[in-house]
Formats: C-alpha cells, sequence, structure tokens
C-alpha cells in the first residue's frame, strides 16, 4: 500500500500471503507425481522462489542498478545494466562498502541514489519499530571521492530511520529517537531540528496506526530549494495503551506498551509544521478540525515551489480535504474535495503537469475507480482514464510522452494487464500486454516509459522477471525466470487451481477449486473453505501463491479445497461491489459465502456437504468465526487464526473505515462480531493465537474463550508464546503450526 519511491513510477509492491489447511478423514491418495512434504515446503526450502532485484532505474532512463553477489568480496556489488545492450558495469564494489577497520562490506537491506547518481545511500543493521524494520544504521558513499561514511554517529547506534538527500545531495536528513537531524556531508556536522520528540511526540514518522492503516511510515519531507523540512508530529497523549505481555525471554514477566487507539477510543494529534533546514523555530499550518478526530493523511511539497498540498481524512474517512499551505505565510486554501457515501481510500497517484498547473488524482466518482487530471485551483476536473473498469496500479505517467500506464483487468478479475491511456483524456484505453502473457503482470518502469522490467506470473508459473521495450512490449532480455522451481512444480504432477464462477444470485462471485491428485468425479469428497473476505485483500487471484503448496498438500490428502471472494474484497469491480459492505463487515460477506457454498453443494455432486471446514487468518479467522456460529448448517469444522473476535477491540482506523463509528452503528458492530453469536456452535472449532500479535492482539482470543466457556460449548485452542500476527517468529513456528493445523483437520472433518 506504500510509495516508498520519489517519482511516480512505482515499484510493484509485494503482498502478504496469508495461509489455509484442511485435511480429512478419508484414506490418503497418493499423488502420481513426487509427494509434497511440510518440511520440504516450510523447513528446507526447496520450494522457494527467485526474485530480481531491488531495481533502480538511473537517473538517464537508459540503465538500471541492481545487487549481485561478489564472492571475493562475501557482499554484494551494485551494478548497471545498460537496457538496450545489456551491458554490465560494476557502479559500486563491494570491496566499496567495507568500513575502516572492518573486514567485511556492510550488509545492504536497501539503497537509494541521489539525483545525480553520484552519491548512495546504504541501509543496514535494521530493527523493527511496530511492523517493519524502518530503523538501523545508514552510510553514504560518494562515488567521485569513494568515500564512505557512517551517519549519525554521534547518535544512538542502530537509531537512524528514512535518511534521504536533500535535493542537491549536500546534506542527509533523518529521523534518531523521534526527533529530525539534519548532517551535513562535507563537514559531517550534525544539527538537531526538532527537540521536543520523546515519549509522546513523535517527530518525522508516526505512530503504529499510521503506519499500519494509512501507510505512513516517512514523516518528513525535504523543500524543492533544500532550505525547508516539513514534517507531520504525532501527540500521542490519551490514547489507549495496550500491553503484550513476554512471558518467555525472562523469570519475570515483561510488559511491552503499545499505544493503540480502537474503536472510538482517543487518536494521536497530528500537525504539519515547517522548519529551516538549518535549524530555528518550526511554524504549524492551523488547519480546521479536531486534530484528534481527523488524519492528515499525506503531504508533500508541489515542484518548483514553497507550497504544500496536505490531505485532510476525516474520522469517518469518507470526505478528503485537499489543502495547499503556503509555508512562506503559513496560509492554507481547500481547492478539492473528495467525499463518499461510504467510505475513502487514499492513493500515491499525484504528479504535476503543465508547467505545474495541474495534478493527477485518483478517484471513484464515476463508480469506477479512475484517473483524473486538475487544475491547480481545483476547479477544473478531467477523467484522463475512461471506461468501465478500474485501474488498479499507476505504474509511469510520462508527460513527454502524453500517457499514463496502468495495471488494469477489465474483463477477468483475477489477471492483471498493463494499459495505458492519453493524458489528455482522448481515444480509448490501450492495452499493452500482449496476449500470450496471461495471469498477472506487474511492472517497474522507467521515468521515460520506454523501458519496463515485467513480472509475469500465473497460478501454475512463478514469477517470470524480463526487460521489455515499452510501448511495443518487445521483451530484450530474460532476468529471471524460476525454471528450477517450475520445474520441481511440474514433476508433482498436481491438479492446478481451477477458476470457476459461483451465482448466488445477487452477484456471481469468482472461486477457485482444487482437486486431490488421481481425482474420482464419482467419489466424495470433503470440503475445506479456505476464506479472508475483507477489503484488505482478495484470495481468488491467478498468480503464483506460495501458499498454494499448502492447499495442494491438504489436496494430497484427500480434499478439496476452495476459496471464495465475497462482496467487498479488494477486487476491481467498481464502487458498488467495493462499498457493498459498508457497516456490514462480517455480515453480508459471511451471507455471500453460506450462500456460495450452498450453490457449490448443489454444482458439484463429488462434494460431501456432511464434511464441510472453513478456515482463514486475521480478518480470515473472523470470517471463519462468522460463518461456522451465523451457518451452523453448512459449516462442520473450523479453524480460526489470529482473528477478530469482537471489532470493538480492533484499531479505530481500519474498524471505523468500514464500519462507521461506534456511536452510529451499535448494531453492525454487535452484529458483524462472532463472539456474539458464539453460543451458536454446533461443530468443531480450533483457535491459534500469537500472544505478541501488536496487530490483532491475544485479547480477542482470550475473550472468545471466556464466551465459549461461558456457553459450555467446547473446542481446542493453541497459543504461540512472543509471536506476532503472521505466527512465524522462533525455531521451527511454520512448521510446526502447519502441522497442529493438519493434525487437527485429520482428526476433525
Amino acid at each position: 500500500m506504500n510509495n516508498f519511491l520519489k517519482r511516480i513510477c512505482l515499484l510493484p509492491l509485494g503482498f502478504f500471503g496469508i495461509a489455509l489447511l484442511i485435511s480429512v478423514s478419508v484414506r490418503c491418495q497418493q499423488a502420481p507425481g513426487s509427494a509434497l512434504t511440510l518440511e520440504d515446503i516450510y523447513s528446507n526450502g526447496k520450494y522457494v522462489q527467485k526474485r530480481f532485484g531491488p531495481v533502480r532505474w538511473m537517473n538517464d532512463d537508459k540503465g538500471y542498478s541492481t545487487l549481485e553477489a561478489n564472492k571475493e568480496a562475501g557482499g554484494l556489488d551494485i551494478v548497471r545494466y545498460d537496457a538496450s545492450s545489456g551491458k554490465r558495469t560494476v557502479v559500486v564494489s563491494a570491496s566499496q562498502l567495507i568500513p575502516a577497520h572492518e573486514t567485511r562490506p556492510l550488509v545492504i537491506a536497501n539503497y537509494e541514489w541521489s539525483d545525480d547518481n553520484q552519491k548512495l545511500i546504504i541501509f543496514t543493521n535494521t530493527k523493527r519499530v511496530w511492523r517493519y524494520n524502518t530503523r538501523g544504521d545508514y552510510w553514504v558513499l560518494d562515488l567521485r571521492s569513494g568515500d564512505l561514511s557512517q551517519l549519525g554517529r554521534s547518535l544512538e547506534s542502530s537509531s537512524l530511520m528514512f535518511a534521504k538527500f536533500s535535493p542537491d545531495a549536500a546534506n542527509v536528513a533523518y529521523v534518531s529517537n523521534r526527533n529530525i537531524y539534519v548532517e551535513n556531508l562535507l563537514t559531517k556536522g550534525i544539527r538537531q531540528i526538532t527537540s521536543d520528540g520523546g515519549t509522546n511526540i513523535i517527530n518525522g514518522t508516526f505512530d503504529w496506526v499510521y503506519e499500519e492503516e494509512l501507510d505512513c511510515r516517512d514523516g518528513f519531507r525535504w523543500s524543492p530549494d533544500g532550505a525547508y523540512i516539513a514534517y507531520w508530529q504525532s501527540d500521542t497523549r490519551g490514547v489507549g495503551t495496550f500491553y503484550l505481555i513476554d512471558n518467555v525471554d525472562s523469570i519475570y514477566s515483561r510488559p511491552i506498551p503499545l499505544p493503540y487507539p480502537k474503536v472510538g477510543t482517543t487518536l494521536s494529534a497530528v500537525k504539519v509544521g515547517v522548519v529551516p533546514a538549518t535549524g530555528g523555530q518550526t511554524k504549524w499550518f492551523a488547519i480546521r478540525g479536531d486534530p484528534r478526530n481527523n488524519y492528515l493523511a499525506r503531504m508533500d511539497f508541489i515542484p518548483h515551489s514553497h507550497e504544500l498540498m496536505i490531505q485532510q481524512l476525516n474520522r469517518e474517512q469518507n470526505t478528503d480535504n485537499l489543502l495547499i499551505g503556503d509555508i512562506s505565510n503559513m496560509t492554507l486554501s481547500t481547492i478539492l474535495v473528495e467525499k463518499d457515501d461510504a467510505f475513502l481510500d487514499i492513493h500515491d497517484n499525484i504528479r504535476w503537469l503543465g508547467k505545474d498547473q495541474f495534478f493527477t488524482w485518483t478517484s471513484e466518482r464515476d463508480g469506477w475507480l479512475h484517473l483524473y487530471k486538475v487544475s491547480r485551483d481545483g476547479k477544473k476536473i478531467q477523467v484522463i482514464t475512461k471506461g468501465d473498469f478500474d485501474v488498479v496500479k499507476i505504474n509511469c505517467i510520462d508527460p513527454g510522452s502524453g500517457y499514463v500506464y496502468y495495471i488494469a483487468s477489465p474483463d477477468n478479475f483475477t489477471q492483471r494487464y498493463l494499459y495505458r491511456s492519453r493524458l489528455d483524456g482522448k481515444g480509448k484505453a490501450e492495452r499493452i500486454t500482449p496476449l500470450n502473457n496471461p495471469g498477472q503482470n506487474a511492472y517497474q518502469m522507467s521515468a521515460d516509459a520506454k523501458w519496463a522490467i515485467q513480472i509475469n506470473q500465473t497460478a501454475v508459473s512463478p514469477p517470470r522477471y524480463s526487460l521489455v521495450s515499452l510501448p511495443a512490449h518487445r521483451e530484450i532480455r530474460t532476468l529471471e525466470d524460476n525454471h528450477e522451481l517450475k520445474t520441481r512444480y511440474d514433476q508433482l504432477k498436481l491438479n492446478p487451481r481451477e477458476f470457476v464462477k459461483v451465482d448466488i444470485g445477487d452477484v456471481v462471485l469468482d472461486a477457485f477449486m482444487i482437486k486431490p491428485p488421481g481425482f474420482d468425479s464419482t467419489k466424495k469428497y470433503p470440503l475445506l473453505f479456505y476464506v479472508y473476505g475483507e477489503p484488505a485483500g482478495s484470495t481468488v487471484q491467478d498468480s503464483w501463491d506460495g501458499e498454494d503448496l499448502w492447499h495442494q498438500y491438504l489436496a494430497q490428502q484427500g480434499y478439496v479445497v476452495m476459496s471464495v471472494d465475497n462482496r467487498g474484497t479488494n477486487t476491481p469491480r467498481g464502487r458498488a461491489w467495493r462499498k457493498s459492505i459498508y457497516k456490514q463487515i462480517g455480515i453480508l460477506a459471511s451471507e455471500d459465502q453460506s450462500k456460495a457454498a450452498e450453490v457449490i453443494f448443489k454444482s458439484y455432486p463429488f462434494i460431501d456437504s456432511n464434511r464441510v471446514g472453513i478456515w482463514g487468518w486475521s480478518g480470515g479467522g473472523q470470517m471463519t468465526l462468522n460463518c461456522m456460529f451465523r451457518y451452523p448448517q453448512i459449516y462442520k469444522t473450523g479453524l480460526a487464526v489470529s482473528f477478530v473476535s469482537d471489532q470493538r477491540l480492533y484499531d479505530a482506523t481500519y474498524q471505523e473505515r468500514y464500519m462507521g463509528l461506534l456511536s452510529g452503528n451499535e448494531k453492525g458492530y454487535r452484529d458483524g462480531s462472532p463472539i456474539n453469536f458464539a453460543a451458536n456452535l454446533r461443530g468443531t472449532l480450533m483457535i491459534i493465537h500469537g500472544t505478541a500479535d501488536d496487530n490483532v492482539h491475544y485479547q480477542s482470543f482470550e475473550m472468545l474463550t471466556n464466551a465459549l466457556i461461558r456457553n459450555n460449548k467446547l473446542f481446542y485452542m493453541m497459543s504461540y508464546p512472543m509471536r506476532s500476527h503472521g505466527i512465524y517468529e522462533r525455531e521451527n513456528t511454520s512448521l510446526h503450526l502447519r502441522r497442529t493445523m493438519e493434525n487437527f483437520w485429520k482428526k476433525n472433518l
């Protein structure tokens, strides 16, 4: 969701897979090919895919840099490849990244070029803050002089965050211990720009909920002339503190405080200020509205100016006020107000055009997610992309060629392709991805839109990286094809995911099915549903999914595995689809899931409707519980992992976006929370949670446990000490978790 890049040509971002499972009390059928084992999937790395990059397009747009192993020095070289010829040049050798008095090069976690490609920031020795590794050490390499120097040497070790060059690359600004610093690269002098950061005051970065739900991490911006720094400040006083408890790393328990605003509780007060890069007093914008009941979701300088564009989102998240603030006199003007009857999502697709007199803006105002061109004063709005389809992602806005390149899939919601439209809004959308590139396609494009790294994948083909020239989409060379993984996968001779449609009357839903090896349509098979169902994701996609091997393993045990995308999931099916779940999270979705199950039973006679299981993780865990408790006649067995049992326990920003404020939707919150229907449990249930889950707290697990006990319901439970939301930390955790799940299904379905 977030955007780490400086330019609008965006890097395809990864996404978190969740997991699946199920098994069966029928005789296991042997696969015609090699058998999958959980050890090979989760311990031995037999099916790990290779990636390419990270890639950075160079400032001439004629080549890109990437990382490659240097066997002699034992680290990574940064190499440049010419896009046209393929010529390889070592730009930075690993030997140049060996600090004085050290013998080994820096371990590169990330790197960023200065605008002129003559200096390099290296991020290393990273540590986790909230849910991501955003703190660590930064080093700067000057390619002209060869000088390698560590930033913030007088500050606490591994405390730096978000180091970035000033526009002229003479200085670097960064955050340390909630304050902002500027370091001169010539004199090595360090200036502390803010001094009030501490326990409750956060400068230049954000609290937990801003990072998790608004994708805000890097909290400061250089002005285009490098004279000023604009930054967010968060005051967390009054925000409720949730305590995680570490019971395993000492003979005494250790509480871990986590400021975390739950539904209906106090939010951080956030404001935007501007300070000279040389130091001085911060000036603050007087933005209207209660700062604890509005979000300042985005802020950036308008190019070639001393003006900031700020997006203020109200607490209900259905109104986005687009403001322009002049830092010379701290005045504010509202140029655009985006509203929705349900909720709004924040998009990072703003690019200034026409000598900075127009900017691009993403909106669902015509019922589909499209890109618009808006005048600087907000009075003229013109659609750029047109048609009955959603723009899934903007890849590159190129004023030179007059086109915007973007991902869309008008005809198949499980796939993704590259399109382009004219920036003047004329003509029709033009598909760029060839017809012989099925499945899902992602691109990292050069700023002039002439080159791209393409990633193509399907449900049965792992990601293939290649360099293509645009707009003809001519493949120049293969960069990584994962052929070894593809060979291992094919040797298993698995039944691939089948994509099917499920007509539940009101709407036709997408679904996938995996049949057991040696499938016999005259037999009866137990069915396991994998569910997510929340607005943050989708499970039915024609893409390589590492968790697909888990599904295949379960199918190998004799199960049919299916997944259905209910209404409201994050698929490109228009505004009405996405907003249908407003104020009824868990209610409409579980109804859709139950109706789909009934249609599936009638459509596939080989399904044994008396042996139906369901499972999910996170939002899918909540959906599992809702389905089990609300439709016990359908789902006989369920397994919920890292789930929300009561929606009031989850963070305010996510839950209020989709459910509205608690004061205006108490019934919706009650009816969407499975804990209130625990008395309806008839089947066999297992619940699993990590005790150090900072996202969906272990409290949700314990409260549901209490409700089940109160209603005299027997169930299975498993806790993973000091594991987070993904339940992967510490030795052997992933394998043990899957064994636990498998054992439950074999005994109970």
